[in-house]
């Protein structure tokens, strides 16, 4: 199989399958779905589009879910992104085995570097946060290594290990490196002894759990905390905590676990109404979107449109956030007879607002090219999805 035809997950999982040696009716058997459908997946025809059914196709090949949805080499978008990548890599690995290597800076300098982090990944500035986090991380490392202001910069770590790992998220980090990110936010937390700062890094923690297909894992960390809701910014994480349980569920199929941390979350956004503490937007608004997201999952694409078209994604301070709006919605949308058109232009407006959270992200590219596989006329919608494809690395 040539470069090109690797692109795609569909291709790569026929490639597992054939080095595996398994037919379509195995493989199709063991994760539980149809031969006609696996085989329309390995075609392009179908997107493989949920995080349920990536695990149950890598289980049935015996492989990691990150092995299917890896991105291909180089990387959509690179644009010395990768070099950066590897720099958070170099830096991580150094601190997890304290040896940092950075530089002993002023607590108040470490405060601002660090807010100026959170500001640039909000806007989706990808370029700025991959130049600043590296030596940033030795740096705060180094100066925690002191002793000085250890509980403030240990409170700095786990925001910044937290921001860190959502930017590694959405530059398609594999999910190793990802989850080096929320060890060193869980660290800082464990050794802070504060049940807010465990919060925050156990969110992060597991939506990286979620992204390995580890899903009991990922719901027994996020229950094993429980965070106080006797501030505004408190009853926030606590609300994100049950949005990302919400996801968790959704992905592994507990319904009914889905609608209650929903609700959950939904009535905690009410107390709180639209917020950003910790850089993470929760409120009403931020409520709908893992509402979309968790419809998406279970494939339930009236509803996630439904959603979306009571929604204004502009209310949520992070650009980051309001670009997986338009993703999630142009994804939903393309399930829906006649509506295709409308959902180009809903990725389109995802891309314009983050192009790397569009380029780098598997289900968007593999809607990108289930709609290419469908789009058989030349006009102006469809060759603005085929740049959009082109632009995320895909055959067009």
């Amino acid at each position: 199989m040539d470069f090109e035809d690797a692109r795609t997950v569909g291709a790569r999982l026929r490639r597992i399958r054939h080095v595996r040696r398994k037919s379509l009716v195995v493989v199709a058997g063991l994760a539980g779905i149809s031969k006609s459908h696996l085989s329309r997946i390995e075609r392009g025809e179908v997107a493989l589009d949920s995080r349920s059914e990536t695990v149950a196709l890598a289980n049935a090949l015996g492989v990691s879910p990150s092995e299917l949805i890896r991105l291909p080499v180089p990387a959509p978008g690179n644009g010395g992104n990768d070099v950066a990548l590897v720099a958070v890599r170099s830096a991580l690995m150094a601190v997890s085995r304290n040896q940092p290597g950075g530089q002993v800076v002023p607590l108040d300098a470490l405060r601002s570097r660090v807010r100026a982090l959170l500001v640039a990944e909000r806007e989706c500035r990808n370029a700025d946060v991959g130049a600043a986090l590296p030596a940033l991380i030795r740096d705060m490392h180094a100066s925690i290594a002191v002793g000085g202001n250890v509980a403030e910069l240990l409170e700095l770590a786990v925001s910044m290990h937290t921001q860190g790992s959502l930017w590694l998220k959405n530059m398609g980090a594999e999910v190793e490196l990802w989850s080096l990110a929320t060890l060193a936010a869980r660290q800082a937390a464990e050794r802070r002894d504060d049940p807010v700062m465990l919060g925050l890094a156990l969110w992060a923690d597991g939506l990286v759990l979620l992204a390995a297909g580890d899903f009991d894992l990922a719901r027994n960390q996020l229950e094993s905390v429980t965070v106080p809701t006797n501030s505004p910014e408190s009853t926030q994480l606590a609300g994100m905590l049950g949005l990302c349980r919400s996801l968790v569920a959704a992905a592994d199929k507990r319904h009914a676990d889905v609608d209650a941390a929903l609700e959950y979350a939904g009535e905690l956004a009410e107390r709180t109404g639209e917020g950003n503490a910790y850089s993470l937007g929760f409120g009403p608004t931020n409520v709908g979107l893992w509402r979309m997201a968790a419809a998406v999952e279970v494939k339930d694409y009236e509803r996630a449109v439904a959603v979306a078209e009571r929604l204004n994604p502009r209310v949520h301070p992070n650009r980051s956030r309001q670009a997986a709006y338009w993703l999630d919605y142009g994804r939903a949308l393309a399930r829906l007879p006649r509506r295709r058109e409308d959902a180009v232009m809903a990725l389109y407006r995802g891309e314009t607002l983050s192009p790397l959270h569009s380029q780098r992200n598997p289900f968007v590219r593999e809607i990108l090219a289930e709609l290419v596989a469908r789009w058989p006329r030349r006009d102006a919608v469809g060759d603005l999805l085929r740049a959009m494809a082109h632009r995320a690395g895909l055959p067009v």
